[in-house]
């Protein structure tokens, strides 16, 4: 063996971290880098189709062990290879660069010569690279810039460094390489994605184990889930990252208004990709033109023969060949059954809503370029993001980074030909800032029925302290102690019943626990989900459960519930019926309700249909009582916490003086006795600010005294 033998290594490719994407770095083993003599940053080359240069760096732990070199998916262009491939790995002596000329490989801007060259070096700084070489630029707010490397000087491999000079040459054009998303672009569908990569790159690079086994390879997929959960982002990483060629087709964009027109032009793009195989189709939002045709009204004829030809390119006489059809929709129930069997679209593929981990993923992909300020906690925004799909959480990126903005405006002269780099070098996003972007951006699953949660706390509810430890051994402990109910074999109660007479704070308790628990919260008034349309209220009543399975873990809260679910057989009519059997299919049905806690109120459960109470329903029934002297005095005390009382006021005695009264008539008190201290100000002859000759407003025991005997907060 060799010298130069000894002194290289053969590693499997594997995925990158996100965090990596676009640095120039690949990552090994650390017990591998010793073999090669390698040391955290050294320089190496990767020798496959062509061999390229980055620098090493080593595994994480949970990586380590694996015999794979890690390379996101710009390094695996520049070395021609594919994950799962073997490629050699060995030192190489590199330079700095004196000159590094750069050609545009995407569209972009006009860049200036003097300033932005001065940031791209600032930027790429560091970074390894021979002539040839696609790198990508990270600006602010995540915005990058991809180039190819037209020109080194010295040739052969260099580094980027401080005295290196950067030039711009040239425009993009069709002739560049390819670039767009990769694997590494995409958080939290690791599963996903590997599934979509065995159906797509497998049957494309390997069509000979499919020969062996003597089966047909899968010719297609269906990419299925909410809005903005990734289905086209999926899709554009599997084009950026096979050999194969891309067709995108745009749904809406078939139908043509002339006779026959929308069948050819399909025809037109499987024959296409059929002489350009292997090749991929994808079709974004399929269920515009592959709907039901039994839906299909008369004057849609067009709207059948398409979904009748789609259906015969995807599995007719004539063989597809290494033809792969992709469909994506968010609505796939209305597509036609006949395309969703085997030898159409093979698989289904459901985008889930992403779990906390996926969520610090796209986070982390999204924020990989932004001037973050040490106080940013990205696990705590994973944490506090229910509901939150790839799509919001960029959203959630970009108005902190606006927010951020805003604040920097003012020292911004608009009309100046750059903005200089001392304002560019004080743009920070801090924790704040997230925090509040996080009241403009909710989950695009509770769009429609999104509720603003009002800032009530655990401290503003007075008494009630069974019914405050119920809701948080409910809603909260799965949620923080997630492990402890999977090891006792035991699912969290799915419902609880708050009861008692009106005014002892049941909908407060619903907004403390909006507002505290960090779940999403949908609100649903029970007599706007009644319609006069036959189906329509039923329909209702699933939408909300199906809004809140996407936004899980969620909280969905009917206030005055006998409206909604009175008894059967009580003089209700037929539509009431079919509510409450929706509503009782719903809580305990088939499809398990995973994730969702109902939160219901009401002060009359004898109004109530029986087998609404039965556990597994609501298993928690909490009956919340008149407040008794300890519970009025804690009312009295939040109620007055930021009033100006007088020193005569005793609360005790208040409290003591209101035996048999709600909190809401605490409350009322309260606002009584204020409303009578404003009036007698006001009748002295002052309409001004609450002070004068050195004497201020003051709510004293008088007037507390004459809101007791008013007509509003009597006892009832």
């Amino acid at each position: 063996m060799t010298a130069e033998e000894t002194q290289t290594l053969h590693l499997r490719v594997a995925e990158a971290r996100p965090k990596d994407v676009g640095r120039g770095i690949v990552r090994m083993d650390p017990g591998q880098m010793a073999s090669l003599g390698l040391q955290p940053g050294d320089i190496v080359q990767v020798l496959d189709k062509r061999p390229t240069a980055a620098k090493v760096m080593p595994a994480y732990p949970e990586d380590r062990g694996q015999g794979t070199l890690q390379m996101d998916g710009i390094l695996r262009e520049n070395s021609q290879t594919a994950m799962g491939e073997q490629v050699q790995v060995r030192q190489v002596p590199y330079a700095e660069a004196d000159a590094f000329v750069l050609a545009p490989a995407t569209p972009s801007r006009a860049f200036l010569p003097g300033r932005d060259t001065a940031v791209l070096r600032r930027v790429l700084e560091g970074l390894p690279a021979t002539r040839g070489d696609r790198v990508r630029a990270t600006f602010l707010g995540g915005r990058y810039q991809e180039f190819t490397v037209a020109d080194t000087s010295p040739g052969g491999v260099v580094v980027v460094g401080p005295r290196t000079v950067v030039k711009i040459k040239g425009e993009a054009g069709p002739d560049r390489a390819r670039g767009g998303v990769t694997y590494e672009d995409i958080g939290g569908l690791r599963r996903e994605l590997q599934k979509i990569r065995e159906i797509i790159e497998l049957p494309l690079k390997h069509p000979e184990l499919f020969e062996r086994l003597g089966i047909q390879a899968p010719k297609g997929v269906l990419l299925h889930g909410p809005p903005g959960c990734g289905k086209t982002l999926i899709a554009r990483a599997v084009a950026s990252e096979t050999d194969a060629s891309f067709f995108h087709v745009s749904g809406p964009e078939v139908i043509h208004k002339f006779y026959g027109e929308s069948e050819a032009h399909l025809r037109a793009i499987f024959q296409q990709a059929e002489e350009k195989a292997p090749s991929i189709i994808f079709i974004d939002e399929i269920d515009a033109i592959a709907s039901k045709r039994e839906d299909v009204r008369g004057d849609q004829q067009v709207e059948r023969r398409v979904v009748a030809q789609l259906l015969a390119l995807m599995d007719g006489l004539k063989e597809r060949g290494q033809v792969i059809v992709t469909g994506a929709t968010n609505i796939p129930h209305v597509l036609d059954p006949a395309l969703r069997r085997p030898g159409r679209f093979d698989r289904e593929i459901a985008i889930s809503v992403p779990d906390r981990n996926g969520r610090l993923e796209v986070l982390q992909i999204h924020t990989r370029g932004m001037p973050l300020a040490p106080d940013v906690s990205l696990p705590w925004l994973a944490e506090h993001t229910h509901g939150f799909v790839g799509a919001d959480l960029e959203a959630l990126c970009r108005e902190a980074a606006m927010i951020t903005l805003r604040k920097l405006l003012p020292r911004i002269q608009l009309g100046a030909e750059y903005i200089p780099d001392e304002l560019l070098a004080a743009l920070q996003i801090t924790m704040d800032d997230f925090q509040e972007a996080l009241k403009e951006v909710e989950p695009s699953a509770l769009r429609e029925v999104f509720t603003e949660v009002p800032d009530v706390r655990w401290e503003d509810v007075g008494g009630l302290e069974e019914a405050k430890r119920v809701l948080q051994e409910t809603i909260e402990w799965p949620l923080k102690h997630p492990d402890l109910f999977r090891q006792a074999r035991t699912d969290p109660p799915r419902g609880v019943l708050l009861t008692g007479p009106p005014g002892t704070g049941k909908t407060l308790l619903a907004k403390v626990v909006a507002s505290q628990c960090g779940v999403n919260f949908i609100s649903v008034k029970g007599p706007a989900l009644l319609s006069k349309w036959v189906g329509e209220s039923e329909k209702g009543v699933r939408e909300v459960f199906r809004k809140a399975r996407q936004a899980s873990p969620c909280i969905v809260f009917f206030d005055e519930l006998e409206s909604l679910v009175p008894a059967r057989g009580a003089g209700a009519d037929a539509v009431t019926d079919r509510v409450i059997s929706q509503f009782l299919t719903e809580l305990d049905g088939m499809e398990e309700l995973k994730g969702v806690t109902v939160l219901a109120a009401t002060n009359r459960p004898d109004l109530l249909d029986a087998a609404l109470l039965r556990p597994g329903r609501f298993d928690l029934q909490v009956d919340l009582p008149v407040p008794d002297t300890e519970a009025r005095r804690q009312i009295l005390g939040i109620h007055t916490r930021e009033k100006p009382l007088a020193m005569d006021v005793d609360l005790d005695a208040l409290a003591r003086a209101t035996e048999g009264r709600t909190g809401s008539h605490i409350a009322a008190l309260c606002q009584q006795a204020s409303l009578l201290a404003i009036r007698e100000w006001v009748a002295q002859g002052e309409t001004g600010p609450a002070s004068r000759n050195g004497a201020t407003l003051t709510i004293g025991a008088r007037h507390f005294q004459q809101a007791l005997q008013q007509k509003g907060v009597r006892h009832p």
